[in-house]
């Protein structure tokens, strides 16, 4: 399954939040192996060297781990860290844009708040 990439952010982080993704859906469960760099670059249709990229990048948040002769593994508390990770970036990143876009439209955060209220399931 190759996936769509865009020009507003480099392929291996793109790489790295499509991992990110399958572990925040359950695909990639904390302490299994995932897929290779081979596996994977076959997989999203890209080098390599963009793969191990994004893994390195991973590893260095410590959501993945290196086992020698066995591949890459996630870590048991991968969850939580990108978990951690996603809620960082969204108030750095996506709560300002929201902010912006609702000072544009006129949405006050109470208007905003009984939309996703109204929603939310009870």
């Amino acid at each position: 399954m190759a996936i769509e990439f865009s020009d507003n952010k480099p392929i291996y982080r793109q790489i790295a939040d499509y991992s990110i993704g399958r572990i925040l859906t359950g695909v990639w469960v904390p302490g299994a192996r995932i897929p290779s760099v081979r596996e994977l670059a076959v997989e999203l249709t890209v080098n390599t060297h963009t793969v191990l990229k994004a893994f390195e990048y991973l590893q260095a948040e410590e959501i993945i781990v290196p086992r020698r002769g066995m591949g890459f593994y996630l870590a048991d508390d991968a969850l939580e860290k990108v978990g951690r990770m996603r809620r960082r970036e969204f108030f750095a990143t996506t709560l300002p844009a929201l902010r912006a876009e609702m000072e544009l439209l006129g949405i006050t955060p109470a208007e905003l708040l009984a939309h996703l209220e109204a929603d939310s399931p009870q």
